[in-house]
């Protein structure tokens, strides 16, 4: 069993579990806007949902989480990306 504190030694290791958690925040952050947009009762299209999730850009979806708590509809989440 491996301790929580263990620091890998690699380089190698070490940028392998960095891009790991770089696309869990990706995926993370691309379900929330998901998540938002369905909570507030906004129906989300497919082509949205594809582009939603294949975002790789974290500020764009940080914008986009925000975003989503206060459109009026959907399609507005990508009519803009300078909110």
């Amino acid at each position: 069993m491996m301790k929580g504190g263990y620091q890998f030694q690699s380089e190698f290791a070490r940028s392998y579990i960095a891009k790991g958690r770089e696309e869990g925040f990706r995926v993370g952050k691309a379900q929330a806007v998901l998540a938002c947009l369905e909570a507030r009762g906004l129906e989300v299209s497919v082509e949205m949902r594809e582009r939603v999730l294949a975002s790789t850009d974290l500020d764009e979806l940080d914008r986009w989480i925000r975003r989503a708590a206060t459109i009026g509809g959907a399609r507005e989440l990508l009519a803009t990306t300078d909110s």
